[in-house]
Formats: C-alpha cells, structure tokens, sequence
C-alpha cells in the first residue's frame, strides 16, 4: 500500500492572527506601503492584485513588479533592508495579510515546512528576476508584452489560467514593457485581430499568444 502523501500546507494556517498575523482589506488604488517606509513586516496576497513601483531621484515612476493571490512581498525586511526599495498599490480590491518580521524570522526558523515553501517561492521568484532581465535585455517590445500579459494570466501556475484582472491600461503596459503607449496599443490590435486575446468583459489571453514569445 503507498503511503499517503502529505498534505499541503496551508498558509493561512500558519500565518493567521492566532500566530501573529493579521488581515485587511484594501481598496483598488490604495497605498500598502510606500517608498523609504520603515520595513518591518512581510505581506502575503491572500486576494487581488499589487503592483510595486520605484521612484527615480528625478521622479521618474517605473513598475518593477506585479504581484497576485499566493505571492509575498515586503520580503526585504527579512534581510535587515531597514526602509522600503518600492511603493505598494492595490491594483484591484485585495485582502492582505501582515506578519511582522520578528515573528515571521521566528516561524521561519522554528518550522520546516513553512520554511521550505517560502524557500522555494524565493527561489521561484529570483528565477523571474532573471528571465525579465534577460527579456528586457535581449527581446522585442512585441515580445516583452506577450510575456508580460501571460504572467498576468497567471500562465502555467497551478494548471490555471485566468483573465487579466484589472483592466489594466495600455499606459501600465507601456511602463512595464519599457516601451510608448502607442506601441502597446499597435501591438495589443495585432494580438486581437490575430486572435491572442479578445475583450469579453474584460481582456482574456489566449494561450496561443505563447507563439509570440517563443517564435525567433
């Protein structure tokens, strides 16, 4: 007989307020932290969506990141980063949860199974680091923005696929592909008309649009 396999850690379990932990809801466009915030707590997306922005010296805004249901962020304050690198937005209605880095350092220390899943998610995550390096480095803006919409969609996580929620502007687009407003929206017409992606009450992607990333 095979033995049973364990079952998956529940996160919310781990990091409810029984354990220090607590939820809140936010509006679509508030502000969770912003930049140069003390760090001294990590989030967890329990619902919505988060993007997370810099601010140059000159006031230059860039999207360094966008962030859904099950991913952390805030991480740096495990590392001893003192004040925040970025400015967090709720991009939808979210529920996020708070652990304060003390008490997450002391679970991370003290539980292995939790400690082994938030490994694996920073691992994952610097892997992401990577392959947008090397997109912004080496691909097109044609290519850069399929990929992007893909990962909005989620694209390959849990065998799942999901609209893009919000509807996200042709300007947020423009900023995180490194490119004109009016070049996404060239791009975003070819990808409609060659039937990538369709408006049905909201933006759906098509897996196929996976052909423009991939095609040399």
């Amino acid at each position: 007989m095979a033995p049973k396999k364990a079952a998956p850690l529940d996160l919310m379990t781990y990091l409810s307020e029984s354990r220090g932990g607590t939820t809140k809801e936010y509006p679509k466009k508030s502000t969770l932290f912003s930049q140069g915030d003390p760090a001294d707590a990590i989030f967890y997306i329990e619902k919505g969506k988060v993007k997370l922005t810099v601010l140059s010296p000159r006031g230059k805004e860039a999207i360094v990141a966008v962030l859904g249901s099950r991913d952390f962020f805030g991480e740096g304050c495990l590392a001893g980063q003192p004040h925040r690198m970025a400015t967090a937005t709720a991009m939808t209605e979210c529920r996020i949860l708070r652990v304060q880095t003390e008490i997450m350092t002391h679970m991370l220390r003290n539980e292995r199974a939790l400690s082994d899943l938030f490994m694996a998610y920073l691992l994952s995550r610097n892997v992401r680091v990577e392959e947008d390096l090397v997109d912004q480095l080496f691909n097109s803006s044609e290519k850069r923005l399929a990929r992007i919409l893909l990962l909005l969609t989620r694209f390959g996580k849990d065998g799942q696929q999901e609209l893009v929620v919000p509807r996200i502007t042709h300007e947020t687009l423009a900023e995180m592909v490194g490119t004109t407003r009016s070049r996404v929206s060239f791009f975003m017409n070819r990808f409609r008309k060659r039937g990538f992606v369709e408006y049905k009450g909201g933006l759906q992607v098509h897996s196929s649009l996976l052909s423009v990333v991939l095609h040399d």
